[in-house]
């Protein structure tokens, strides 16, 4: 700011003035300072002002690199953010950087409050996180951890799928799993809770995976190679998400397997992936801008209105009905 009072002509408090808006510079000064600043390069350090204040403002978000869903979500937080006044930091967990070291980072760069995108850390740590700062976890619940949550109606969403797959006469309806992954817990209790509901009990099966393509490809090449040895192919397949969906759909299309008319596929998230498909995936919708409104209100909430008890957000989720779901096959898939 010196620098531009100097050129300008006019007091560093004249400068201050003019870069907060604030009355004391008459109009032609103003532009005056503004042209300079402009001319040097000069721009205001928002976040210093801040920081000297005692306030970023700054909301961190942690998220995995890999996890489609996630940019979805983030694609909503940003103008939430914006709306309340706040800036957003991301910090990336990945193979090689654990979601502790993306979340220190955010908390190192003086972030206010931070967002975790659903989140695989303990419930100790998500606990002991809350007690040190505002903290808000999206698609994961944690009983007892001092966070607020946000997530989606996981039995419902399962009910809508498994519904529509036994309308169009699927019995043999397998379940991905997806491990650790947010929700999967709640979706795979909701598959079992539907099989016996529908008298189906006897045709459930469980495939163990994660919410990646990887896993995918591998439940699809598992029951292609149980179809070569003479066990028919599921009449559906319930995807623990998009992802997994997505991977299933590769290796079943790779090996002349036509989906639907063989064998159903319903993902999980309506991530942006289910669209970009020659056909498109039938998937259970989360609404990724919600909960990201969601999200950003709970922190902003706590951080301008003081201590609040924690809080839960619960979304409703929906079926939706694309190309990849139709009626149960006549035929077993021959092998």
């Amino acid at each position: 700011m010196a620098d531009v009072a100097e050129k300008a002509g006019v007091s560093r408090a004249l400068v201050s003035i003019v870069f907060r808006n604030q009355a004391g510079a008459g109009r032609e000064t103003r532009e005056r300072v503004l042209r300079v600043a402009d001319e040097i390069g000069y721009r205001p350090d928002s976040a210093a002002r801040l920081l000297a204040r005692g306030r970023s403002r700054t909301l961190g978000v942690m998220f995995t690199v890999q996890q489609t869903f996630h940019t979805d979500l983030i694609t909503g937080i940003y103008p939430e953010a914006e709306r309340l006044g706040y800036d957003v930091l991301l910090s990336g967990a990945t193979r090689g950087r654990s979601e502790a070291k993306a979340v220190e980072a955010l908390l190192s760069h003086r972030c206010e409050a931070v967002i975790l995108l659903g989140p695989d850390a303990e419930s100790a740590y998500l606990d002991e996180l809350g007690q040190r700062t505002v903290a808000v976890s999206v698609s994961r619940r944690v009983p007892h951890a001092r966070v607020d949550f946000v997530h989606t109606a996981e039995g419902k969403g399962v009910r809508q799928a498994m519904d529509h797959l036994v309308e169009l006469g699927h019995r043999r309806i397998v379940h991905i799993d997806g491990g650790r992954g947010p929700g999967s817990a709640e979706r795979r209790r909701a598959y079992r809770a539907a099989m016996r509901r529908h008298g189906l009990e006897a045709e459930a099966r469980v495939i163990p995976g994660h919410h990646t393509e990887d896993s995918g490809i591998e439940t699809g090449r598992l029951l292609l190679a149980e179809r070569d040895g003479g066990q028919p192919l599921p009449t559906a397949v319930l995807a623990g998400n998009d992802r997994c969906a997505m991977g299933l759909l590769m290796a079943l299309t790779r090996a002349g397997v036509d989906v639907p008319r063989d064998l159903s596929v319903v993902g999980y998230d309506d991530s942006h992936l289910s669209h970009l498909m020659p056909i498109g995936l039938t998937t259970v919708r989360q609404d990724a801008v919600l909960m990201a409104e969601h999200a950003v209100r709970f922190a902003v909430e706590r951080l301008e209105k003081g201590e609040l008890e924690p809080r839960e957000a619960v979304l409703d989720p929906k079926l939706v009905v694309r190309g990849t779901s139709g009626p149960v096959p006549k035929e077993p898939v021959p092998a």
